[in-house]
């Protein structure tokens, strides 16, 4: 009896048709295999978060040695300049001279050095005597020269090591521009100056001029050995010179 319905009124919805029901059950299927797909990889990165060196990916930054961490400061560098080049002044204004008096102490807190200065002169060959090595903690100061404080270069030399330890020197190299040296004289001051560069030269091209040429401030130079130790002639290959220029004074 087409388009007869008992009871009257509309007609009641169709069933879909037999291939929406099957796409209906296929969504169904997807939407639950996605699902468990979700979980799945969820659950794996967990495990993998919790056990990182068992799948390669642990970080290597922790694992790096306190001193390979970056400081983020840059490294002094070496004055490095011709051989008549005057030496580096500190970005500040010398002091005035002094009158001359003999240095007897020479102090460098940065570094923990707190040695008697002797006074020396020229060896028999011509070079510079160099202090006594059965005292590792004492300075030479070339009596020739200005003495520190005075007009002119002051010029102060002491060991890097001795046969057993190491010597007044050995830390010169870590001097920084801006670092302060103090010497202490025999008249009751102190003279204080500002390193203004640090050089390491080759002996066999010594700044002479830059080290002991005259100059009108009071300056001060601090001369070691450097670079490599050579055990046929028995000395190192370089010197280290630190160039200061005095910026004030104190009575002691």
């Amino acid at each position: 009896m087409s388009g007869y319905y008992p009871y009257g009124g509309a007609a009641p919805t169709p069933p879909p048709p037999p291939e929406e029901k099957g796409s209906a059950a296929l969504r169904t299927v997807l939407i639950v295999a996605a699902l468990a797909g979700v979980a799945t990889v969820v659950a794996g990165m967990l495990i993998v978060l919790n056990s990182p060196a068992e799948y390669g990916l642990e970080s290597n930054r922790d694992a790096l040695a306190l001193q390979s961490q970056p400081t983020g400061k840059p490294e002094q560098a070496l004055f490095q300049a011709g051989p008549d080049v005057p030496p580096p002044l500190p970005q500040i204004v010398p002091a005035p001279a002094m009158l001359p008096s003999t240095p007897v102490r020479l102090v460098i807190k940065r570094l923990g050095i707190n040695a008697p200065i002797k006074s020396v002169g020229l060896a028999k060959d011509g070079s510079i005597e160099v202090p006594p090595s059965n005292n590792a903690n004492l300075a030479g100061w070339y009596r020739n020269m200005s003495t520190p404080g005075e007009a002119g270069p002051a010029v102060v030399l002491g060991h890097k090591d001795t046969r057993t330890s190491p010597a007044v020197f050995s830390k010169l190299p870590q001097l920084k521009n801006g670092d302060t040296i103090e010497v202490q004289r025999q008249d009751k001051t102190t003279a204080v100056f500002t390193v203004g560069g640090v050089e390491q030269a080759n002996k066999k091209t010594f700044p002479t001029e830059r080290v002991y040429g005259g100059r009108e401030n009071a300056q001060l130079h601090l001369i070691t050995c450097g670079g490599i130790y050579n055990r046929i002639t028995g000395h190192y290959t370089d010197n280290v010179i630190v160039y200061a220029t005095m910026t004030s004074s104190y009575r002691s």
